[in-house]
């Protein structure tokens, strides 16, 4: 069977299996809907340590070890590790995975990671270049208010279309479909479609919904194009982080396309966080984010068949401080990895 389809997508003759997830969030995010659902609530932004970005570090170093831990693997048995985060220079990965000892590709996809690592980890395993796998993606609000922001203690305003950055972290490991532990697989990933990067000439940092609407948008369409399919193809499409002004942008776009996907349609950031209980205007963002939602939330209700098919959509806002600060639009980008419940369930 070929595996490329389209311009864009894949789809795996030997699906990688999710064989273990864990998912770790700060106290406001425990504090919202989902709390219940993630393995650990970390009350102490600080998390012991000096700094947001020790604290980020080690909001990492935690998840990957409590993943590697559920999944009956010993550090020795996964060969690589993806993972990424929003820092310059990818410091909250670099220094959260020093001491698994395990050979690391850093990336960045901005709030788009998760689903950049799913893909490429997916394709690693199901190539044969790798047995087992570890993907992560982690986020700090401090931190990252800290970089792209304005430090906590400036107090600034913030306008309802800006998102608030999820303290969290989510970290699965990926497995080839040969290798089956003593737990039944949380998923399995049949196919994946890489997005590309579009500009709108976005200029407003704080409503990065917007600017990532669109991307989110050409993936999904993409996904569709080459894969022969429409919305009722999935269950649930689920976005990373538009927040309701992306998201109302999102489905405005595709019904004027011919798709409605608002009944089977779920935004990470929405659901995070309440409206009405918990001030974060347009929801939540962060690599975290849909990590967190993903592991804690999502793969759960694919593994005991409740959405049988996901098509998974982080979406990432490419924008640093230089670029923003010498005038530079915000570019959007979304990877598309496409969660089925497991055959032999």
């Amino acid at each position: 069977m070929r595996k490329q389809r389209g311009r864009a997508s894949v789809v795996f003759e030997n699906p990688p299996l999710i064989m273990a997830a864990a998912s770790t969030v700060g106290k406001k995010e425990g504090d919202g809907p989902l709390g219940a659902f993630f393995d650990r609530v970390e009350l102490d932004p600080m998390l012991g340590k000096k700094t947001w970005e020790e604290a980020e570090s080690e909001l990492q170093s935690r998840t990957a070890g409590l993943v590697i831990e559920k999944s009956g693997l010993s550090k020795e048995e996964i060969r690589y590790s993806f993972a990424g985060d929003l820092l310059a220079q990818l410091i909250a990965t670099s220094f959260g995975n020093i001491n698994l000892e395990i050979p690391m590709f850093g990336l960045y996809g901005a709030c788009s990671t998760m689903g950049e690592g799913l893909g490429l980890g997916a394709m690693c395993v199901e190539g044969g270049f790798a047995d087992h796998v570890l993907v992560g993606a982690s986020s700090h609000f401090a931190s990252a208010e800290k970089q792209f922001r304005f430090p906590l203690e400036y107090g600034n305003q913030r306008p309802y279309s800006a998102t608030w950055t999820v303290t969290g972290c989510g970290a699965v490991i990926v497995s080839s479909g040969d290798c089956r532990g003593k737990e039944a697989p949380l998923a399995k990933i049949t196919a994946v479609t890489t997005g590309k990067i579009v500009d709108m000439d976005f200029h407003d940092s704080m409503n990065m919904g917007a600017a990532m609407a669109m991307a989110a948008l050409d993936t999904i369409l993409q996904n569709f194009r080459d894969l022969g399919v429409d919305e009722t193809h999935y269950d649930k499409i689920i976005t990373g982080d538009l927040g309701t002004v992306g998201r109302r942008l999102l489905l405005d776009y595709l019904m004027k396309a011919g798709y409605r996907i608002e009944s089977r349609y779920m935004d990470c950031g929405i659901e995070m966080f309440s409206p009405e209980e918990q001030d974060t205007h347009a929801g939540g963002s962060g690599c975290g984010c849909s990590a967190a939602v993903l592991c804690g939330f999502v793969l759960p209700k694919i593994r005991n068949g409740e959405w049988k098919r996901v098509l998974f959509l982080p979406t990432g806002a490419l924008l640093s401080t230089v670029s923003f600060n010498e005038g530079k639009s915000v570019p959007g980008i979304a990877h598309g990895v496409v969660l089925e419940t497991p055959d032999f369930l």
